[in-house]
């Protein structure tokens, strides 16, 4: 079975009121293992693939997840757009917790783990002026949780406050999903499936064979 559309997120959305659960499928990519397998079904009448992002139980912490296999696995099922669930502390007043913010831009510091597919022998460069498409090609919803350690008015968060807007998030978070899904254009008519015609910087005939093979799935189309 094939996917339209993947669900990044808690595995509490496997069990969201209109999700018909169809086939459970374990991938294997060039990059190690995803996080969890790849639970398939339809969807606001969209064939859509779920995802743990830290597994089934919460077994990977923020900084073991494997990105890469997470988003090769999608593509390898067909995926196309993906809707991606995040739980966070907010830094700004007007986030308030079990608010949701779409983010149109981002300032990456993460730290201690690969960043890109390529490298092996294809360099490529992708712009990050406008990383997030208007088509939603790949969006996160970022849940606030609480105010993180810097509003002196919250300092005194617990977990159990935590946990609970976690669990209010998780609600929302199936409604919001399943309207989303059941929205989403079948065409797409912006560039993000073109996103690297103009970014591979190597000469096509130096790239060695094993990394070609290796990014088949996303660089095919861009060596014919």
């Amino acid at each position: 079975m094939k996917a339209e559309i993947g669900i990044i997120g808690g595995s509490g959305l496997y069990s969201m009121p209109g999700f018909e659960t169809q086939e459970e499928v374990h991938i294997e990519t060039p990059f190690g293992r995803p996080s969890d397998n790849y639970v398939l079904g339809k969807l606001g009448g969209h064939s859509v693939a779920f995802l743990a992002r830290h597994g089934r139980g919460h077994r990977l912490s923020p900084s073991e997840l494997n990105f890469r296999a997470n988003v090769y696995g999608m593509k390898s099922l067909g995926v196309e757009r993906i809707i991606s669930l995040s739980a966070v502390g907010s830094l700004k007043d007007e986030h308030h917790p079990l608010d949701f913010v779409i983010p149109d831009q981002f300032f990456d510091r993460t730290r201690g783990r690969v960043s890109t597919f390529f490298g092996d022998g294809l360099v490529a460069h992708v712009s990050f002026a406008h990383p997030v498409c208007p088509e939603i090609c790949y969006v996160t919803i970022a849940m606030v949780t609480d105010y993180d350690c810097w509003h002196p008015d919250h300092d005194a968060v617990t977990v159990n406050e935590i946990i609970t807007h976690l669990v209010k998030n998780a609600e929302n978070a199936c409604k919001v999903v399943a309207q989303a899904v059941a929205k989403i254009p079948a065409a797409r008519s912006c560039q993000c499936g073109s996103a690297l015609s103009h970014a591979i910087i190597t000469d096509r005939k130096m790239v060695p064979e094993a990394t070609r093979r290796k990014l088949g799935i996303l660089i095919d189309k861009y060596f014919v």
